[in-house]
């Protein structure tokens, strides 16, 4: 397990599966994942399976948040597309529970998971995909540190339009900077 203050991230399990298909299967969640279709039960149950194949780092964790004495299941994380010869990875992250919008968890989802890319892995770089037209997610990206490279531009197709898709990053020297500044304050 990865324990930040309020958060933890955690091997996903079978039993949090209904409630990935509840929350992708809610337009406000879908819309800002490359999800176009309905999923069913048995399509995530099928995708459980896929994944324990996959190796180790590119295993989607569960992000829990501290409620009251409990953990409560809000979202997932992950790495895909893991480079080894380059270090590279990149990273997908989403919060299913709305109730956790706005309080900083996806922040302190992804500054754990960047440690972990970083300290644990031996990562150099960790890219994301983001749509232009979700600036909750753009700005969390930013507070952590990720940098925009580039613009894809009309790269996705949403409510009847194309829109923009930026490429953002970070890099395990700017983490590092990052990291001696926040141990100094």
């Amino acid at each position: 397990m990865i324990i930040g203050k309020s958060i933890r991230l955690r091997a996903i399990s079978k039993a949090d599966l209904p409630d990935f298909v509840a929350w992708l299967n809610d337009r406000d969640i879908s819309r800002n994942l490359m999800q176009y279709h309905p999923l069913s039960m048995e399509q995530e149950e099928k995708w459980f399976e896929n994944i324990l194949a996959n190796s180790i780092e590119e295993q989607p964790l569960a992000i829990e948040a501290r409620s009251k004495n409990e953990w409560k299941l809000i979202g997932d994380i992950s790495f895909l597309n893991f480079n080894q010869h380059e270090r590279s990875t990149e990273m997908g992250i989403f919060i299913g529970d709305k109730e956790y919008w706005n309080k900083g968890c996806g922040t302190e989802a992804v500054r754990l998971m960047v440690g972990h890319g970083f300290m644990d892995l031996n990562l150099n770089r960790i890219y994301l995909q983001v749509f232009e037209t979700n600036p909750r997610a753009i700005r969390c990206y930013e507070k952590v540190g990720f940098k925009h490279e580039c613009r894809l531009r009309e790269a996705h197709f949403l409510d009847g339009h194309y829109i923009d898709i930026l490429l953002m990053s970070i890099l395990k020297s700017e983490w590092m900077n990052d990291e001696m500044k926040e141990g100094s304050k």
